[in-house]
């Protein structure tokens, strides 16, 4: 039962792996792809969020979510996503490719978002010890108060589709709900 469990942290860390250097490959094409004389501009945006995802397989869960975007133009961004729960009994981690719709209204900002990426969740609880990797769609819409003309509050909610299986007595998990409350830092 040790050797099990040891060589199911081995697979759980070469998975992170997997998806960590997937999203320095994504980040290093989206870079690469950046033409000469666009290169001067920054059109580079980041953002950072913490709240609750209710609906996961250890029930509401603390979370944080960090993003990185490149704008096309003022309205249109796309970029990665990473959305981690670091404690309690639950570990995940998901990472997508995001675009995101900028609806500007003066001061107030409506982002419709959505993607696609993977996400790795990993369960102990008790006797209990699963993990499992599955897709990641996660689609939602932000609200922006632009409090400078980089900076903005931001509050955020995402449904979050996947197909994590974990091993009875847990079972499927299909859905979460994610809301968020953080900062969005503008080109």
């Amino acid at each position: 039962m040790a050797i099990k469990k040891r060589r199911g942290h081995i697979v759980t860390l070469v998975r992170m792996r997997v998806v960590g250097l997937a999203g320095l490959l994504a980040a290093t094409l989206v870079m690469v792809a950046v033409e000469p004389g666009a290169a001067q501009e920054n059109r580079w945006g980041a953002g950072t969020d913490v709240g609750f995802i209710s609906g996961s397989v250890d029930g509401t869960v603390f979370a944080l979510n960090f993003q990185l975007d490149y704008y096309l133009d003022q309205a249109f961004s796309f970029g990665p996503m990473v959305q981690l729960v670091p404690g309690g009994d639950l570990t995940q981690v998901a990472f997508a490719g995001v675009a995101r719709y900028h609806f500007r209204f003066g001061a107030v900002n409506v982002v419709p978002l959505a993607g696609i990426g993977f996400v790795h969740a990993s369960l102990e609880r008790g006797s209990v010890d699963t993990n499992d990797t599955s897709y990641y769609i996660p689609l939602g819409v932000t609200f922006e108060y632009q409090l400078a003309r980089k900076l903005a509050l931001a509050s955020t909610v995402m449904l979050n589709l996947h197909d994590l299986n974990m091993d009875p007595p847990v079972g499927r998990d299909s859905t979460s709900v994610a809301v968020m409350f953080g900062f969005r830092f503008g080109p």
